[in-house]
């Protein structure tokens, strides 16, 4: 009896060993017709990653902005309604908004750059993070006392006439303590 049942378990071991054997086989074999393919789609990986490392090639007018930033924009932004902004190698086609204010806006809220432009200086905005990203871009005809190139560039006073100064044609005062209005 002792030996039926030593033969039985011999049976049953080598059954099991047999067939985790003939399990074993076919993963041997499938693991490397997958691996082929991995090498043949490797190549491809790099060359997208390699395509999207170049930056896109700055159009337009330069803007400097603090910080030594710059961006770049193209398109009329006096009558454009799309423009696009080149920032830190990435363009964006931002749209035109109406503002109430004057100032010009453009706006993407699929990306969410915002360029806010006022007769001084522009300053772009990522709504999506939350964050200024630029401030103080002008143009090299605002740096020498231009102003925007845009609808609220008209807006802005002469810069030769300061607003709190007065007239350099008052006359003196002929005597002490009256104005010169009452002289007459």
């Amino acid at each position: 009896m002792k030996h039926l049942v030593l033969a039985a378990c011999i049976g049953a071991f080598s059954l099991t060993s047999a067939g985790v054997a003939m399990a074993q086989e076919p993963a041997k074999k499938a693991a490397p017709a997958k691996k082929a393919p991995a090498h043949k789609a490797a190549p491809k990986k790099k060359a997208t990653v390699a395509a999207k490392e170049v930056p896109a090639v700055p159009a337009g007018e330069k803007w400097q902005c603090e910080l030594g930033h710059s961006l770049y924009i193209s398109g009329n932004m006096l009558r454009d309604e799309v423009i696009a902004v080149n920032w830190e190698g990435k363009e964006y086609r931002l749209p035109r908004q109406s503002t109430v204010t004057g100032a010009d806006r453009y706006f993407d809220a699929r990306s969410g750059m915002d360029l806010v432009v006022i007769p001084s200086k522009a300053m772009l905005f990522n709504k999506n993070a939350g964050q200024r990203l630029a401030d103080e871009c002008q143009t090299a005809d605002m740096l020498a006392g231009g102003s925007a190139p845009t609808q609220a560039g008209a807006l802005r006073a002469p810069v030769a006439t300061p607003l709190l100064v007065a007239p350099p044609s008052a006359p003196a005062t002929a005597e002490a303590g009256q104005p010169a209005t009452a002289q007459k």
